[in-house]
C-alpha cells in the first residue's frame, strides 16, 4: 500500500510581480499532521507563497500541490483541502458568532444535520461559547482572531494555512492561541507565519526561513541551530589565575576559546564568555578541568541560543551572500 503524498509540496515556485521576483525558485515540503513555522523578515515573500497555496494568486512558474492536488489545475477541489486564516483577517461586522460560522459552513458545503453539532465544537476548542451570540464588531481583537481560527477549521479540512494568527494579540490571548494551534497537531497540517519567534519554537515542529525570496533554512530549531551557528556558548564566572586559561581550554578542546571578558568583581571573580565548536556538552570536564588547577567557580552554565538567534543570523547570512555575488553583466544594445 503506497504512502499518501504530502500534505503541502511546492516545486521551484516562482512569482513575478512587474519583473520583481517576489518569490524565487523555492522548494519544500510537509508531511500530515505537522505544524510548521514559516519565517521571515517583511516582504520575504511569505504572504505571496501562502496565497498561492490556497488558491488565492496564480504562480509565474513552477508547481504547488496540496494532498496531492494540483493547485493551478483544480483550484476549486484544493480549496476544499485547506483552512485559510489571512493576516487582519476580514470579518462581517454585523454578524453574530453562531451566525458566521453557520453562513460559512453552508459556504463550505457542511450538511445541514453536521453543521450544528460542528459548530458547537469548534465553538468548544476556541473557548468561544460565552459569545457565541455576540455581534463579531463588538468583540476584542483577542476573541476575533479566534473566530478566524474556528472557520479555517470548521470543514475539518486537512491543511490549515495561518498568516500572523497572533499579530496584535496579548500575552495571555497569544498563549490561548498557541494552545489552540498545539492541539490540532496530528489531525491537521499547519503551516503558520508569524513574527513572533518564541511562539513559533514552542508550537512548531520544523520551521522554514525564507529570505529575498528564497529559502534559506530549514529544520527543526535543534538542527538549524547547529548548522546556523555552528558553535555553542558558556557562561563561566571564576576566580584564579587567568594567565593560565587559554592553555587549560586548549587542552580540554582545541576550538574552547575565551570570546568576551568582564571586569574583577570586588571579591576577585571574573565573568567570562566561551565558544566552541563542539555541539556536545563540555560543561562536566570543563568544570573537572578548572577546579584540578585550583580556580574557584562560583558559576558555569551553557547558554542555549534562541530561535531569534537563528533567524537573524540565517537571514544575515543570506543577505551576505547576494552582497558578495558579482554584478550581472548588462545586455549589449541594439
Amino acid at each position: 500500500m503506497s504512502e499518501p503524498p504530502p500534505a503541502i509540496a511546492v516545486s521551484h515556485l516562482v512569482k513575478t510581480y512587474a519583473g520583481i521576483t517576489a518569490v524565487n525558485d523555492i522548494s519544500f515540503s510537509v508531511g500530515r499532521g505537522e505544524i510548521i513555522g514559516f519565517l521571515g523578515p517583511n516582504g520575504a515573500g511569505k504572504s505571496t507563497t501562502m496565497r498561492i497555496l490556497t488558491g488565492y494568486l496564480p504562480a509565474t512558474s513552477g508547481s504547488v500541490r496540496i494532498c496531492g492536488l494540483p493547485v493551478a489545475t483544480q483550484p476549486d477541489e484544493v480549496k476544499r483541502h485547506i483552512g485559510y486564516m489571512p493576516e487582519n483577517n476580514p470579518l462581517p461586522e454585523d454578524m453574530r458568532v453562531s451566525e458566521y460560522l453557520y453562513f460559512r459552513g453552508r459556504l463550505k458545503e457542511i450538511r445541514r444535520r453536521l453543521l450544528g453539532p460542528r459548530i458547537d465544537e469548534v465553538l468548544e476548542v476556541c473557548d468561544l461559547k460565552r459569545v457565541r451570540h455576540k455581534i463579531i464588531g463588538q468583540l476584542s481583537k483577542g476573541y476575533r482572531q479566534r473566530v478566524g481560527i474556528a472557520e479555517a477549521i470548521l470543514a475539518e479540512p486537512p491543511v490549515i494555512i495561518m498568516d500572523e494568527p497572533t499579530i496584535g494579540l496579548d500575552p495571555h490571548q497569544i498563549l490561548i492561541v498557541r494552545d489552540l494551534i498545539a492541539s490540532l497537531r496530528g489531525r491537521m497540517t499547519v503551516l503558520i507565519s508569524s513574527h513572533i519567534l518564541p511562539e513559533i519554537e514552542m508550537t512548531c515542529d520544523r520551521v522554514l526561513i525564507i529570505n529575498q525570496g528564497r529559502v534559506v533554512a530549514q529544520g527543526t530549531p535543534n538542527d538549524l541551530r547547529r548548522e546556523i551557528l555552528g558553535r555553542s556558548t558558556y557562561q563561566l564566572e571564576l576566580a584564579g589565575e587567568l594567565a593560565a586559561l587559554p592553555a587549560l581550554l586548549a587542552g580540554l578542546e582545541p576550538s574552547l576559546r575565551i570570546t568576551a571578558e568582564g571586569g574583577v568583581n570586588g571579591d576577585g571573580f571574573r565573568e567570562l564568555t566561551l565558544t566552541t565548536e563542539r555541539a556536545d556538552e563540555l560543561g562536566e570536564p570543563l568544570l573537572r578541568a578548572l577546579l584540578a588547577q585550583q580556580f574557584r567557580v562560583r558559576a558555569l552554565s551553557r547558554v542555549h541560543p534562541t530561535l531569534e538567534d537563528v533567524f537573524l543570523a540565517a537571514t544575515k547570512r543570506s543577505w551576505d551572500v547576494v552582497a558578495a555575488a558579482p554584478p550581472k553583466a548588462e545586455k549589449p544594445k541594439g
